[in-house]
């Protein structure tokens, strides 16, 4: 059997600032780390994700401007966005692209944990890392990874109500290998 190839560099500001279409699917194969309370990290491979782009997506919770729950959507690359759904379950993003312009990527799965809901409680992610910054972090990064992937595109899931156009972009990003 062939050995993978894992680097450990953090991930850069500048790879954030980039167009969250160009940032979701290079995601794929990247470790997000994670420093528990006890000190000790996980570190798992991200191999599912979803880009939402601005104002014009009625998919993105920017469709209808800014506000106080995702204000952090209209800042620099590099910072998370979380939200709680369903009165339980937070989701994690991590915003794209440059200040002004909102976008993010739901990262819905890594590791063993496929679903957004199962991911953010094995992190233990909770309402104090909105805004937090993965470039600066020391309780959560985002690393390097497998050096080569290859992913198929599907439709978003969840979001019936943006709308038969918004609904159909194949802006999920699943890891094949």
């Amino acid at each position: 059997m062939a050995e993978i190839e894992i680097e450990k560099e953090r991930l850069t500001r500048a790879f954030f600032m980039q167009d969250v279409i160009d940032v979701a699917p290079s995601l794929l194969g990247k470790v997000i780390v994670r420093r528990m309370r006890n000190g000790c990290e996980l570190r798992l491979l991200i191999n599912e994700v979803e880009a939402y782009r601005g104002e014009e997506d009625k998919g993105c919770h920017c469709s209808k401007g800014r506000t106080a729950r995702n204000d952090v959507m209209y800042h620099k690359g590099g910072l998370i966005y979380v939200y709680l759904i369903y009165g339980m379950y937070w989701m994690l993003n991590i915003v794209t692209g440059e200040e002004g312009h909102p976008q993010a990527v739901l990262i819905r799965g890594a590791g063993d944990y496929n679903g957004p809901g199962k991911l953010t409680k094995a992190l233990e992610i909770d309402k104090t890392f909105y805004g937090e910054d993965v470039c600066h972090s020391s309780r959560i990064r985002i690393e390097e990874g497998l050096k080569t992937t290859t992913y198929v595109t599907t439709p978003r899931i969840g979001i019936d109500y943006a709308g038969e156009y918004w609904k159909k972009k194949p802006w999920r990003f699943v890891l094949t290998s």
